[in-house]
């Protein structure tokens, strides 16, 4: 340390710098909780002009908040907390993030090295603290104030934010010691990068792909999973050149476009093993994750003698099943770009049988559905009949996501929809939600989530009340873990109410009302939509709950099983 600089002054002008760079390399949010041994960086980021800081009390709610705001805004967001098990509870988030490929600064804050190992309070092992889970990560050393150190501190920052946005995206880790005093001085920040370190973005240049097969196929098909890469604007070109169907995930980015060839209810139609054997393609083109429903995934099983093709970010093998012939790591945009430059010579009549299945469907769907009882299917075919343009729908895991994949129509919504499909779990997704909320200016945001999931982030909902966030919040409540119905544990009578249903009774019109925010039960369809309609103009999250009942589900899914079975039986290839 130079002899005529304080410890005050040291501190102040290295994390200074380190936090002056983040911000020129981009992060311009950062969500934090309460804490001492981050105080040098959370009254740095607080002094900074070009970071707004987002303070929550719960570092699971907090790292899914920031999640949420960057799936929702693209940009990479950044998360920060004290030592010891603060940081553990970022990972479920940190895992999320990794398999999602959402960009994260995750920061920690730790004791110094001569405090580890010692019982001293609150110090753990802080080194490589999420394990494969993050991209990069880097042990800060003690702060300096050389020139050396200050530019060390500087790329650091950059090359932090660099790996987290170079693909595919992710999180990544920078763990940071201090002694005490934390207090740091207020330093002048330069409010442009020093480092000039250019941030890695979309591929932009022209490409050019092998796709002879693929131009010369009468029976293309196109499928996009989640996290996709892709918008609505790629798909419709894609669509536009091919004339093929596109078989659109829930949260691809691609179920709301408009164009007649997305198909956004194969998940029902495609259970039928006579109509799936029927469609039989002579080339599939796939993006982005495994898809979310099972008869998508078995129908891609029983033609994987077909040539299937996987587009994917460099350094991703999204093939589990292991029926694509061939991984394609490149830029899911330039690709449709290079396709649509090349146009397709499908058979009218292949996306032809696709949409009257399609079709078929949609009319079964609306036969085998109560006209005036709200159902979990309904909820979402009701939701997508009300919601406005530009608004952000968040699918909850478990049942909600699939229940999107089966109901929500093609064309709806015309805004975002995002879930946590990176891991799946059930865990954060009411912060997820809000912190999409924070950034999302163009419409509201619903979020539709089953009662074991909201029970798990209750929490999450305190956001809202501090930062003054809007929000609907469908709750699906249906007295436990309702998708278990569905599974072979099913069958299993003497256990399947203690290992897997797992009724709780709970009333969360009290959750609700604890963090201030509306909350009304409805039982009709028209209620429903009702409710939803005045929740979109409302302040504070807004909990409409659509109470079920599991074994009812069960047999109304199974019942509208049975009415597509019968529409489609008619649609045949010439």
């Amino acid at each position: 340390m130079p002899e005529h600089l304080s410890h005050a002054e040291v501190l102040g002008r290295y994390i200074g710098a380190f936090v002056d760079e983040l911000a020129a390399a981009g992060i311009d949010n950062l969500c934090l909780c309460p804490g001492s041994r981050s105080t040098p960086l959370a009254l740095t980021f607080e002094r900074h002009p070009g970071v707004k800081t987002w303070m929550h009390l719960d570092e699971r709610s907090c790292a899914y908040f920031a999640l949420g705001m960057a799936k929702a805004s693209g940009k990479p967001m950044a998360i920060l907390c004290s030592s010891g098990t603060a940081a553990v509870n970022f990972a479920p988030a940190v895992v999320e993030a990794y398999h999602s490929h959402v960009p994260l600064i995750v920061l920690t804050a730790d004791r110094p090295p001569e405090l580890q190992g010692l019982g001293a309070n609150q110090t753990i092992d802080q080194a490589h603290l999420y394990g494969s889970a993050v991209k990069w990560f880097s042990q800060m050393p003690l702060p300096e104030a050389s020139e050396h150190m200050l530019r060390y501190a500087r790329t650091v920052a950059d090359r932090a934010v660099a790996t987290a946005l170079a693909g595919p995206r992710g999180p990544v880790h920078v763990n940071l010691p201090f002694r005490e005093p934390l207090i740091p001085a207020p330093v002048d920040f330069q409010m442009h990068s020093v480092m000039a370190a250019e941030q890695p973005g979309r591929a932009s240049a022209p490409l050019t792909f092998p796709f002879d097969d693929l131009a010369s196929a009468r029976r293309p098909l196109v499928v996009c999973g989640p996290q996709s890469g892709l918008e609505a604007r790629d798909v419709e070109r894609l669509a536009e050149a091919l004339k093929a169907p596109i078989l659109a995930d829930p949260v691809s980015g691609a179920r709301g476009s408009s164009a007649p060839e997305i198909i956004g209810r194969h998940d029902y139609f495609l259970r039928d093993t006579d109509l799936t054997r029927s469609l039989r393609p002579d080339y599939v083109l796939r993006f982005g994750a495994p898809p979310t429903g099972r008869p998508l995934a078995a129908y891609l099983q029983t033609h994987r003698d077909v040539c299937q093709v996987q587009v994917a970010a460099p350094g991703e093998w999204p093939d589990p099943d292991l029926t694509a012939h061939e991984i394609l790591q490149a830029d899911s945009a330039a690709v449709c770009a290079a396709i649509a430059d090349g146009g397709g010579s499908a058979e009218p009549a292949w996306l032809a049988a696709w949409q009257r299945a399609e079709k078929a469907t949609n009319t079964a769907i609306r036969s085998a559905l109560p006209e005036d009882e709200a159902t979990e299917p309904s909820v979402v075919i009701d939701l997508a009949a009300v919601l406005p343009a530009g608004a952000t729908l968040v699918a909850g895991n478990s049942m909600p996501v699939r229940d999107f994949d089966s109901f929500l129509p093609a064309g709806r919504p015309a805004g975002a929809i995002l879930g946590n499909r990176g891991a799946s779990g059930i865990d954060g997704v009411i912060s997820t939600a809000l912190g999409a909320s924070a950034v999302s200016n163009d419409g509201p945001t619903v979020l539709v989530i089953g009662d074991i999931s909201f029970y798990h982030d209750m929490n999450g909902l305190l956001a809202a009340r501090r930062f003054g966030l809007n929000a609907t919040i469908v709750l699906i409540n249906n007295d436990g873990g309702g998708i278990f119905s569905f599974l072979p544990q099913h069958d299993d009578a003497e256990h399947f109410e203690a290992l897997w249903g797992t009724p709780h009774g709970l009333d969360f019109s009290h959750a609700a009302a604890l963090y201030g925010g509306g909350f009304q039960r409805v039982s009709t369809r028209q209620e429903y939509k009702a409710a939803l309609k005045a929740s979109f103009g409302a302040d504070g999250v807004q909990v409409i709950e659509v109470r079920t009942d599991r074994e009812e589900n069960l047999r109304l899914h199974q019942r509208i099983w049975d009415e597509v079975a019968g529409a489609v039986k008619d649609v045949t290839l010439p």
